[in-house]
């Protein structure tokens, strides 16, 4: 496995936003982990009693709380990394919140903090992670986030969240072509509608769900192991020749009008 060129054995890989077995976060952890990676997870404080009995089935990836939103906790986290492993070669962040109600209200009447809120925590929190991971990335290594389709096309109720994630895409672009003579990738990856917890707070996201799978050419959803699987060719050797792409995980929905 080693030789593989998907084989992240001796590698890094840092995963934010575990919130239970069905999450994204779990998906993409799983994953580095079977393809060799160390993984350290993190999650948000007071929710260790949905976590805390994931870690065995992530190679007793070391679970740590962590609020992307305080700064002294963020800095703590890539600290832990660097004085553990010494460098970190995967970072994932799969965080994503705005307040429920102006995630299910029209985008013309959110409010001004929700926004910020929405921004910050979705967007701007990467941008602080690569900061902070740029440093422990001294020979390369691979930045990648979550997206979704509405961040380029209407896609109903999905109102707030839209602009949010078109502004992740266009940083994404952005910190590929920054920090690319580095030696370090920076890449979004855009899964369709996903059953997960933090998927349920969207307005009427079972028939947006029904919708995608009736239209995607496989006809089907995907699930959180593809993409997971996703992340490991990114973040590979054999990703090695990519940088600055959504790179959609979708069953083919992105192709359709």
């Amino acid at each position: 496995m080693a030789d593989s060129p998907f084989s992240l054995h001796g590698r890094v890989a840092l995963v934010t936003g575990l919130a239970n077995r069905d999450s994204i976060a779990f998906g993409c952890a799983q994953a580095l982990h079977q393809a060799g990676a160390r993984v350290v997870v993190t999650h948000m404080p007071g929710a260790e009693r949905f976590v805390q009995d994931l870690a065995g089935a992530l190679g007793d990836a070391v679970l740590m709380p962590c609020d992307v939103q305080d700064d002294a906790q963020l800095s703590a986290l890539f600290e832990h990394i660097g004085g553990c492993h010494g460098r970190l070669d995967v970072m994932v962040h799969s965080i994503a919140y705005a307040p429920l109600e102006d995630l299910r209200g029209r985008l013309v009447d959110a409010s001004r903090d929700g926004f910020l809120l929405a921004m910050d925590v979705s967007c701007h929190s990467f941008l602080r992670m690569a900061r902070l991971a740029e440093p422990l990335m001294p020979g390369g290594g691979t930045l990648l986030n979550m997206s979704y389709l509405g961040a380029e096309r209407v896609v109903d109720n999905y109102a707030l969240m839209g602009p949010v994630k078109a502004a992740l895409e266009s940083m994404t672009r952005y910190l590929a072509a920054e920090l690319g003579p580095q030696g370090i990738r920076v890449h979004a990856v855009s899964p369709g509608p996903i059953r997960t917890r933090a998927a349920s707070g969207l307005k009427d996201f079972d028939a947006l769900a029904d919708t995608s799978e009736a239209r995607a050419p496989l006809r089907r959803l995907a699930t959180v192991e593809d993409v997971g699987n996703a992340v490991v060719y990114l973040a590979s050797p054999a990703g090695a020749a990519t940088t600055g792409s959504v790179h959609y995980v979708d069953g083919g929905d992105n192709i359709r009008y």
